[in-house]
């Protein structure tokens, strides 16, 4: 499988409104929604962001089965989820068109390795 993580590393360093608190959820340090001040846009976008952060924490939230990695591969489908949904925000809403490309990049992606994820469950039997 593929490193991802510069895509998507270089995508949330250009979207500061992605910032990840550093508390934990679930056992996924870093990833929780922040505590939001008075102050706190409630923008189109800020909206989108929150509703695709809490989307893909929930589905994360999956049944763990013991074996290392099927456990990993489940709770990595939703995490690449995750990573789509902001970028369709992103791609919605951004000015900058490095953004913008960077959010088309880890849409096609994160849907390919979603793919090549869920495959690899299906021949093993663990969907």
């Amino acid at each position: 499988m593929k490193v991802y993580g510069l895509a998507l590393a270089a995508a949330l360093a250009a979207l500061p409104s992605l910032s990840l608190a550093q508390g934990a959820h679930g056992g996924h340090s870093g990833h929780s929604t922040p505590v939001q001040s008075a102050q706190t846009p409630d923008t189109p976008a800020t909206r989108g962001y929150r509703q695709a952060n809490e989307k893909m924490h929930r589905d994360m939230d999956i049944t763990y089965s013991g074996d290392a990695d099927i456990d990993f591969v489940r709770g990595m489908i939703p995490h690449h989820q995750g990573a789509i949904d902001m970028a369709k925000v992103a791609a919605q809403h951004a000015k900058d068109e490095q953004v913008r490309k960077w959010a088309a990049d880890v849409i096609r992606e994160q849907e390919r390795e979603i793919s090549e994820m869920k495959a690899w469950l299906k021949a093993r039997g663990a969907q």
